[in-house]
């Protein structure tokens, strides 16, 4: 690795070079790591830190975007199929992203409908990977794209589910943005739903864009749906806004910045808590001796919903270690059974997510420290561990579960 000194002490034509080296190089490197990964797949290796599968081993332990943690299986499984593409990639010519894209043609209907038709997929792929090596990326998927069509010329009406796509990014303010895919009959349906709530009551003078517009018809969409209470139940709950914020911060009159969270891991300031708070019903949950009835000690068995916000509020996702699941898809489970002797209670109880609470109840244990801190416990009494242990001294995290 250069210095910051030796890199401004090279010419332009040397850092380019070097630029061109270094792309070269992570491709190698993302070819061995999807081999890698693919490898471990088929011997499950994941399982032994109760993981359901690669990709979200990948994303709890090495700390992938999910779009990220996808390629790399997908790209792994690719190379397996395609040899041709497989050495391109090693040889650090193709980049995972040509992959991805190559590997559409080893798709299973792609397959069958390639064996129908006795099209020879592996010469494809070389067309396609030399085609990748020397051309701009958006002519590879054009390439894709058009042999995918000829593959499937007399196929039936697609499924329009099967098209429709919508995928969100969160970011560090509690915003999103995101992308969609609508079949012509989907959007039909959503143009003409958004449009009836952009028409509404529109104020005279309303000078914002089309798109300004949109997105308020669509929150406006929103609200209504979640008023009327048709929503389909969420952990046997009608899904509403909600919004966790202390007591202290709530009654405070200053803006509050950034001490509020709301239910999918939006950070608000106290101001905006407020606002919301002037139409919601608000429920006190004091993690102590007072408010709501937390701990039901042996009398009930089933988690309560006040118990279950209470632990919510303290957990926010699946707590077993490298998993993160949002807390609409977990359960409350008890630490120690109830049926040897544990209580329905905030202290004996954890959030997790369906997979990891069939784990816990198959020999793997879920423990929380007297710092709070959640600690995960293989069949063999092994932690497990997100972050790899390292030599003291040489700079790096020692550990973390």
């Amino acid at each position: 690795m250069c210095s910051d000194d030796e890199l401004h002490a090279l010419s332009g034509p040397a850092l380019l070079d070097r630029t061109r080296d270094l792309v070269a190089e992570r491709n190698r490197i993302d070819a061995d790591l999807a081999r890698t990964v693919r490898v471990a797949d088929s011997k499950q290796a994941f399982a032994g830190d109760g993981m359901k599968s690669a990709k979200s081993w990948l994303k709890g332990h090495c700390r992938l975007a999910p779009g990220a943690a996808a390629q790399v299986v997908r790209n792994g499984r690719a190379l397996e199929l395609l040899p041709a593409v497989a050495a391109a990639h090693a040889a650090g010519a193709i980049t995972a992203e040509q992959v991805t894209e190559i590997g559409k043609i080893v798709a299973p209907k792609a397959v069958a409908l390639a064996a129908a038709q006795g099209v020879d997929l592996a010469e494809t792929a070389r067309i396609l990977t030399r085609l990748a090596a020397t051309a701009p990326h958006e002519d590879l998927t054009k390439a894709v794209h058009t042999f995918l069509a000829m593959l499937d010329t007399d196929g039936p009406e697609p499924d329009p589910t099967e098209q429709r796509t919508l995928t969100f990014t969160r970011h560090a303010d509690g915003s999103i943005t995101g992308r969609f895919h609508l079949d012509p009959a989907g959007a039909e349906k959503v143009q003409a739903a958004l449009e009836a709530h952009r028409q509404t009551d529109r104020p005279a003078g309303d000078e914002r864009t089309l798109g300004q517009h949109h997105a308020d018809a669509w929150v406006q969409w929103a609200d209504n749906t979640l008023a009327a209470g048709t929503a389909p139940l969420l952990r046997r709950s009608k899904p509403q806004v909600a919004v966790n914020v202390d007591l202290q911060d709530l009654l405070d009159p200053a803006t509050g910045q950034g001490v509020a969270a709301t239910g999918f891991g939006a950070v608000i300031s106290a101001a905006r808590a407020r606002w919301l708070a002037c139409d919601a019903d608000i429920t006190r949950i004091v993690l102590g001796p007072h408010g709501e009835p937390l701990d039901l000690g042996r009398t009930h068995r089933l988690v309560t919903p006040a118990l279950r916000r209470a632990v919510i509020a303290r957990d926010r996702t699946c707590v077993f270690a490298g998993c993160g699941a949002p807390h609409w898809w977990s359960e409350v489970h008890h630490l120690i059974h109830w049926t040897q002797g544990g209580e329905t209670s905030l202290a004996n109880s954890g959030l997790l997510c369906e997979r990891h609470h069939t784990q816990v109840h198959h020999g793997f244990r879920v423990e929380r420290d007297t710092a709070g801190r959640w600690h995960t416990y293989r069949p063999d009494g092994t932690e497990i561990l997100t972050v790899r242990t390292a030599p003291a001294g040489d700079g790096e995290l020692v550990s973390a579960s």
